[in-house]
């Protein structure tokens, strides 16, 4: 884990901003149990096919892949269980418009501690095409390259 502005970086997602033009991200808290915590704080967290969607005017975060917590009894939380978001009702509004009228989609970009308290940044997503994604392999590869050059 990686501090960063006094937040401690649990993990990055960066499968989303390569699938993905981020157009707009927000932080959202999340509604978990102790025993999801203590995996956090470990670092066991996966969040490559992670999506929210809004339901009822409630945010959740689906396939967000967190750990047994390897000290945890019979009361261990599901490793692949849906999880409500906390989130204003705006930011909520904001999300659904987002998704029903402009076809985006809402992706987590990474999750972090904050003061002790467990956020995930999520952000407003347009799909890449395949020649997107292309020109963002090209680019990595130049950038990489550079360094290369640099490092002699």
């Amino acid at each position: 884990m990686k501090k960063e502005e006094g937040r401690k970086i649990i993990a990055n997602n960066k499968d989303a901003r390569f699938r993905y033009f981020i157009e707009e991200t927000m932080e959202a808290g999340m509604v978990l149990v102790g025993t999801e915590v203590k995996a956090l704080r470990t670092g066991k967290v996966a969040m490559a096919d992670a999506y929210i969607f809004v339901k009822d005017g409630e945010a959740y975060v689906s396939n967000l892949h967190i750990s047994e917590y390897s000290h945890g009894n019979r009361e261990n939380h599901a490793m692949m269980r849906t999880r409500k978001l906390l989130l204003h009702k705006k930011e909520i509004d904001k999300l659904k418009v987002a998704t029903t009228e402009s076809g985006m989609t809402i992706v987590p970009t990474s999750m972090y501690f904050d003061k002790g308290r467990a956020k995930l940044e999520i952000g407003i997503a347009k799909g890449k095409k395949l020649h997107d994604k292309r020109d963002s392999m090209k680019e990595k590869d130049a950038k990489r390259e550079l360094d290369r050059i640099r490092k002699r």
